[in-house]
């Protein structure tokens, strides 16, 4: 029998913790790829740069691309990407194969996100997060997907998720 394979799809908004967990996953997790989103959105030249809506349109098809081949290579996939309205049309991919597709939507408090960018030296992202923020945890598809990362340690919450 064939080790069914994961796709684990790490979201959330900036400063939450994402590339952290998911880089954490990727040193965890057997024979395994990491996508990182952050990665395409900034592929282009200044003159050539698609207008955003058609950057995010790219970047996803680009997504699925990779994680359709690092599957027929039997490999588990992360990815790291913040996930607006996207996942059901991204799943519906694999919807044939047997393989598990966990989906995570981090969160954590205001407070605690202006913190960590401030921290990091990203403050001009603190709009941009805490608009990603409030989307993200009250939209009803992510409802059952949310995790909070407000008071936990990076291993605690790798463990919850591989679990």
């Amino acid at each position: 029998m064939v080790n069914e394979k994961t796709i684990y799809i790490i979201s959330g908004p900036c400063g939450v913790g994402k590339s952290t967990l998911a880089k954490k996953l990727a040193q965890t997790v057997k024979k395994s790829a990491l996508i990182k989103g952050d990665d395409f959105l900034s592929m282009y030249e200044e003159t050539s740069e698609p207008p955003w809506d058609e950057k995010l349109v790219i970047m996803w098809k680009h997504i699925l691309s990779l994680t359709k081949t690092f599957i027929q290579h039997d490999y588990n996939v992360i990815i790291d990407i913040v996930v607006e309205d996207e996942l059901e049309w991204f799943c519906k991919h694999f919807a044939y194969l047997n393989l598990k597709i966990k989906y995570v939507v981090l969160r954590a408090d205001e407070n605690i996100l202006i913190e960590r960018l401030n921290k990091r030296g990203d403050p001009f992202l603190i709009d941009r997060s805490l608009f990603l923020l409030k989307q993200l945890q009250y939209s009803p598809a992510n409802r059952k997907y949310l995790y909070d990362t407000t008071h936990k340690q990076p291993a605690e919450i790798l463990e919850d998720i591989i679990n």
